[in-house]
């Protein structure tokens, strides 16, 4: 039994928005803890170009590139099992689904490239996708949220019993 068919994958009941969050999670998680193992690296050999005065707003933001990446990816890791475990219907979930993916690469992305084009004080112009992916994640981490309250009960048309005297 492969966990690649799709038929046992069904039967277990595992959607493909589930596996989607966890392999991005996991991949994720590698690719922000070899960035972070690469600023340790920058950092024990005395890199001058990371380490140097002028290079603060630079090691700040890839710092936070670092930090940022691994907490989505742990965020996507937490939506694939949560998806999995509570199985919300509804749009909710796709609107939370996506909003991480974007927010995902957004965040990390936006400081990254606002610490390669660092000039003195001042982070470079990547900066400017950091509201924007932190607009998506709020807005997943609500639509996920959201996601799992139970759905509304349809209003009853019944008619009301008159009250007797």
């Amino acid at each position: 039994m492969s966990g690649k068919d799709p038929k046992v994958s069904a039967e277990r009941g595992v959607g493909d928005d589930v596996r989607f969050h966890l392999r991005l999670g996991w991949w994720s998680l590698l690719l922000f803890a070899c960035l972070g193992l690469t600023l340790e690296a920058m950092h024990g050999f005395k890199v001058d170009w990371y380490l140097n005065v002028a290079s603060e707003t630079r090691r700040l933001m890839f710092r936070l590139a670092h930090a940022h990446g691994t907490l989505l990816a742990v965020l996507h890791l937490a939506l694939g099992a949560t998806l999995a475990v509570a199985e919300p219907e509804g749009r909710a979930p796709r609107v939370a689904s996506r909003a991480l993916i974007a927010a995902g690469f957004l965040l990390p992305a936006g400081f990254l490239l606002g610490g390669f084009g660092a000039v003195g004080g001042d982070p470079g112009m990547g900066i400017g996708l950091v509201p924007l992916g932190a607009v998506c994640l709020l807005t997943a981490l609500f639509a996920a949220g959201w996601s799992l309250n139970p759905p509304r009960a349809p209003k009853s048309k019944a008619p009301r019993p008159e009250a007797r005297e």
